[in-house]
């Protein structure tokens, strides 16, 4: 019993952290638990009785094979367990929620036991998670007259598994807590820095906000335990930042309810609200775990007799409280008239919240029970030739007469699931999606490994056309929790189906390639529809979505998404770039001209950014796709020109060539594939049967923004303004200021050029300008250290050919090793230029990290309080955003250069340029 001794052991250590034992998914310990159940004399019986019902991970793991089993035999009498009759097996096994449970049921239910056949359909009614092999028994049965068979069938047809669970009370009592003011990030509820303990829920709670928040939250709910927390982001946004399945997870974990009592630590229905809502990809997630996300708008404008917004002397518009939700204050949720009330008075309308859609989520615990619901009523409904009753809300179906489409809508059209043959639809209706391209990123992956395992998927679905498992996130330190975490979760991933990053077999060099140029590059048609695992997923062809590690597991099973057609910004430019000025300066003014445009709302919040940008590459238009997920866009679209497109294609072929060169491609040769795929395109563009996608000239936006490049004089700097007085306006993203603004006198102490924002062109910016400074200076000699991480590794080698590698090289003074990786994250540096492995480094906040109270100038897109630098007694930490040319000269200095300087610097380089098209697309 060596296994179990180990866990008793691992017991203890957790004890001492004040956490539980970790929930059992391994089969060789609960085989050890169950010889100690059957052995009635074991001193520790009671103790593995207790964690074989409380504490085996259902789904497809290993564990839950093994407990399945056993309750067959308890339930067909082959072994008797006092303390488990066979109608607990039955409940347990109902609890179980797919994969092994389900085959145990079925074998049951169509059994020879007419007794035990009928209590174990009545098992079967309620449950969901059903895959093909599972479905095809029941037809089989059905087929041969199986009168069983035919009842279950029957039931699902009617959706009882859906009918028949309670109601939504029509009354939720909530209690606030104000867990910040200004906009939340995930990193708050899940910081990066702890992405190890992630599939560890019970540790990984531990993390979110503070421990002192934590014990807050606990009070209130013994003062108010008739109540659920309500989590609030006050003057802000909540769950703004990565798409983080984990930061929900925990959310729930200390305000929802535990979904079963026979599953540790995954709990539902958390509450969220925030002054100016829920960040899209938030909202999704909360949807997954059947909780309830509120637009607050407890904040307005305050306007004067004329209606006229009033201002500060900063121009900003100058807020007035509506109500109050003050940390303690009670509130009620009417889920019939869908308001939101305090002490009876009714504050706001909430029925965007409490869609028929998202009220069928919360009395099913969650979106995946419809999801999959929604599926087997359809297959029973086939199979016994009827029409299925309508049982859910329908379809939001929104289609406009003479209406054009844009480019989601397009896209949306050519992708959608079960919508009938020939009907148009409009953004705001409410569709099922092929997915096309899925990722998986290394940080959320045992997350979303987890999520497929609950679900009983075994396999990928064979309608995707291509999915990767990164290894980038945790690409800059090879330490013993990724050491113990990476390869089982690449070899999971690679039995699933997918592309993976490291190979489990050692056969092919470790690819820590940042996941988003990956997708980038294996996304091989402008029509397609991607999910991935992190907010950044935002190709500059198709329309990419970051998604949450759920939505990425099913999105994996399924093939599909839903989600409704999003509003769309259509964004154009007109003028020049001035020869000094970089593309990533232009990024950043299409923020700050959208705000200055539309008095500072954010009209891109929660819609699709479609960028008119034709004439740049794929990998030059990411720059500003990427970009999108801090102007908190739900996703963007590049609209581009036939010559462009068919140009990216080409380089995105050669890439995948490349991974499959290095021996990545899997038996079912999904990147040759996508070459295939790729090859058919370029030849429907180039015949002109198919060109670029391209918006209809009748279509309509929420609203448009021109930007205007002659007035972009300078570069500008997403600045966190970490000492404005007004606490809800530092560390968002919507503060841009230019060069000058600095006086050239801010130090600088940390420069990072690196993550998804660069791509090869900024690594060549990176040696003409230290050749420049060289040439007008004699040397180059730092006053801070330059940290350098070059995206992907392909991108080294083509640096390498190109001959600009050995200038990094030479002004380096230190180089990665693959032969050598790290294995403990480095935060103190020399003022010296380091080249680091490509991954995501700095931006990450869970590998390297700036000293603390540090401020780094970096390329990268994370501002967040704590991310790449922390604060230290007396200095706060901040990351400004910047150009990589600003970057790298702010290291030379140690200080923001002023205009003069700058211009210097960069006279006679080739930076990033982007020229308007001179007709329109």
């Amino acid at each position: 019993m060596n296994l179990y001794q180990d866990y008793l052991k691992e017991i203890e250590e957790r004890k001492s952290q004040g956490l539980h034992p970790k929930p059992i998914d391994g089969a060789e310990l609960l085989s050890e638990i169950i010889t100690q159940i059957k052995d009635v004399n074991n001193p520790e019986r009671e103790n593995s009785l207790k964690m074989f019902i409380y504490n085996t991970l259902p789904g497809t793991t290993s564990a839950a094979s093994v407990k399945s089993a056993f309750l067959k035999e308890i339930i067909l009498r082959q072994e008797l367990v006092n303390e488990i009759t066979p109608a607990f097996a039955l409940e347990l096994l109902s609890h179980m929620k797919g994969g092994s449970s389900i085959s145990v049921l079925l074998d049951l239910a169509l059994g020879n036991d007419v007794t035990i056949a009928k209590n174990a359909a009545e098992v079967l009614k309620t449950q969901v998670f059903l895959y093909d092999a599972d479905t095809k028994r029941l037809k089989d049965a059905y087929d041969s007259g199986n009168a069983i068979a035919k009842e279950i069938l029957e039931s699902y047809a009617n959706a009882e598994f859906f009918t028949k669970l309670p109601a939504v009370p029509e009354e939720i009592k909530v209690v606030t807590f104000i867990a910040g003011e200004g906009d939340i990030s995930t990193d708050l509820l899940s910081p990066g820095n702890q992405a190890h303990s992630r599939s560890d829920r019970e540790l990984h709670g531990k993390c979110m906000i503070t421990p002192q928040a934590q014990e807050e939250i606990k009070a209130l709910q013994a003062q108010h335990p008739d109540k659920s927390v309500m989590l609030i982001a006050e003057k802000g946004t909540m769950g703004v930042g990565s798409s983080r399945m984990s930061g929900v997870n925990n959310v729930a974990l200390w305000t929802g309810k535990q979904a079963s009592p026979y599953i540790p630590f995954v709990n539902i229905a958390p509450i969220v609200g925030g002054t100016n809502g829920i960040s899209p990809i938030f909202l999704t997630t909360v949807d997954v775990t059947g909780g309830i996300g509120i637009d607050l708008q407890n904040w307005k404008k305050k306007v004067d007799a004329n209606g006229n917004v009033v201002r500060n002397e900063k121009d900003e518009p100058i807020l007035e409280e509506v109500y109050s939700v003050e940390t303690g204050t009670v509130l009620t949720i009417n889920t019939k008239d869908k308001k939101l009330y305090k002490d009876g008075e009714q504050l706001i309308d909430i029925s965007k919240a409490l869609t028929p859609q998202k009220m069928e989520f919360i009395k099913a615990g969650g979106s995946y029970a419809i999801v999959f619901g929604k599926k087997i009523q359809t297959f029973a409904a086939e199979t016994l030739g009827i029409q299925a009753p309508t049982v859910f809300a329908p379809a939001k179906e929104i289609s406009k007469e003479g209406q054009g489409l844009t480019a989601v809508e397009k896209i949306f059209n050519k992708n959608a699931v079960g919508v009938a043959s020939g009907k148009i639809l409009h953004a705001g209706s409410d569709v099922r999606v092929k997915v096309n391209i899925v990722g998986s990123q290394d940080t959320t992956g045992l997350m979303t490994a987890q999520e497929l395992e609950a679900m009983a998927a075994t396999v990928i679905s064979p309608t995707v056309d291509g999915a990767y498992q990164s290894g980038c996130h945790t690409a800059s330190v090879w330490d013993k929790k990724a050491q113990v975490n990476i390869p089982k979760l690449m070899k999971f991933m690679n039995d699933f189906g997918l592309i993976t990053a490291r190979d489990p077999k050692g056969e092919y060099h470790s690819m820590t390639d940042v996941i988003h140029k990956v997708l980038n590059d294996i996304t091989i048609d402008e029509w397609a529809i991607i999910i991935g695992g992190d907010s950044h997923t935002r190709m500059s062809k198709g329309v990419a979505f970051g998604a949450d590690s759920g939505t990425v597991a099913l999105a994996l099973a399924t093939g599909e998404a839903s989600m409704p057609i999003p509003e769309s910004v259509k964004v154009t430019f007109k003028g020049n770039m001035k020869e000094h000025m970089d593309f990533r300066d232009v990024v950043h003014a299409t923020q700050l001209q959208m705000l200055q445009q539309f008095g500072g709302e954010n009209v891109f919040q929660g819609r699709i950014i479609e960028v008119h940008i034709g004439t740049l590459l794929a990998d030059q238009a990411f720059t500003f796709t990427d970009w999108t997920a801090e102007m908190k866009a739900k996703a963007s679209i590049c609209i581009s020109q036939d010559d462009t497109l068919i140009q990216s294609l080409e380089i995105a072929k050669s890439r995948i060539q490349i991974m499959i060169d290095k021996g990545m491609d899997n038996k079912n040769q999904v990147l040759q594939g996508l070459i295939d795929k790729a090859n058919k395109r370029i030849a429907e563009i180039k015949s002109g049967e198919k060109p670029a996608l391209m918006p209809d000239a009748t279509a309509k936006y929420y609203a448009e923004v021109v930007v205007d490049l002659d007035v972009i004089n300078e570069p500008m700097i997403a600045d966190p303004d970490v000492n404005n007085e007004d606490v809800s306006k530092r560390y968002t993203h919507d503060t841009i200021r230019s060069l000058s603004y600095y006086s050239g006198d801010k130090k600088v102490d940390l420069g990072f050029v690196g993550s998804c924002m660069v791509h090869k062109d900024d690594l060549k910016i990176v040696s003409q300008m230290l050749k420049n400074i060289e040439k007008q200076q004699g040397e180059v000699k730092f006053n801070a250290p330059l940290v350098v991480a070059a995206p992907t590794y392909n991108i080294i080698d083509e640096l390498k050919a190109e001959g600009d590698w050995e200038y990094l090289q030479k002004y380096s003074g230190f180089e990665f090793s693959d032969a050598l990786p790290k294995s403990t994250a480095r935060t103190e540096y020399e003022n010296i230029m380091y080249l680091e492995r490509p991954g995501c480094n700095l931006c990450m906040g869970n590998q390297e990290k700036a000293e603390k109270g540090d401020t780094v100038m970096a390329t990268s897109t994370r501002l967040f309080q704590g991310r790449v630098v922390e604060d230290r007694d007396g200095k706060k930490g901040e990351s400004l955003l910047a150009s990589t040319p600003v970057v790298v000269l702010s290291a030379v200095l140690g200080r923001i250069p002023n205009i003069e300087e700058y211009k210097m610097a960069v006279e006679g380089i080739n930076l990033t340029k982007f020229k308007p098209v001179s007709t329109k697309l």
